[in-house]
């Protein structure tokens, strides 16, 4: 079984998000896209919106897509999970023949501070989507979604037209409802 992995704090869920998702289902030779959010990033120490509402944004705007699934492993933790403790969970889970592992390109520059990232490497195959304009090495492979939108711009009242319409009033009603940056 070929699988996808696109995981993340989702804090909120935006345009570019959505755009990884369609594109990695256009364009990947896979049989399923496991979208998962973190508890909480192993390299943050907060997160803004609660994990069970990250949650429920992305199974309202992805749930429904043909070959994918919503994976709560992560928030049912409820601690930061080294993505190498998930990967290892999809392979205990199905009969993987090739695992490619979503990441934004604004996460290559400290991709090998990534616990046991030595060992991770070996596990999948990286797809890199394209971000701000950061160059990707030849060797990896690239989705280019041209997207350059943060859910830290969005917290902090920035480029709110990059908001799902599905999710958009609910979500600049949460963030309103809280100190913006954090």
């Amino acid at each position: 079984m070929n699988i996808a992995f696109f995981g993340g704090s989702f804090d909120p869920p935006h345009l570019g998000h959505d755009s990884v998702v369609k594109m990695a289902l256009n364009e990947l030779n896979i049989d399923k896209l496991v979208i998962m959010p973190t508890f909480i990033s192993p390299f943050k120490s907060d997160y803004s919106a609660p994990p069970e509402l990250r949650l429920k944004w992305i199974t309202r705007l992805w749930g429904d897509l043909d070959k994918v699934e919503i994976s709560d492993f992560e928030v049912n933790k409820a601690r930061p999970v080294p993505t190498i403790e998930t990967i290892d969970h999809l392979y205990e889970k199905y009969e993987i023949s090739n695992l490619y592992l979503i990441i934004g390109a604004d996460h290559l520059a400290t991709l090998d501070k990534w616990h046991d990232f030595t060992r991770l490497k070996t596990l999948v195959k990286f797809v890199i989507a394209e971000r701000d304009h950061i160059n990707i090495p030849e060797n990896l492979q690239k989705m280019g979604t041209h997207v350059d939108i943060s859910s830290s711009q969005i917290r902090h009242s920035e480029c709110l037209e990059n908001l799902p319409e599905v999710l958009k009033e609910e979500i600049i009603k949460f963030y309103q409802g809280k100190k913006y940056g954090t």
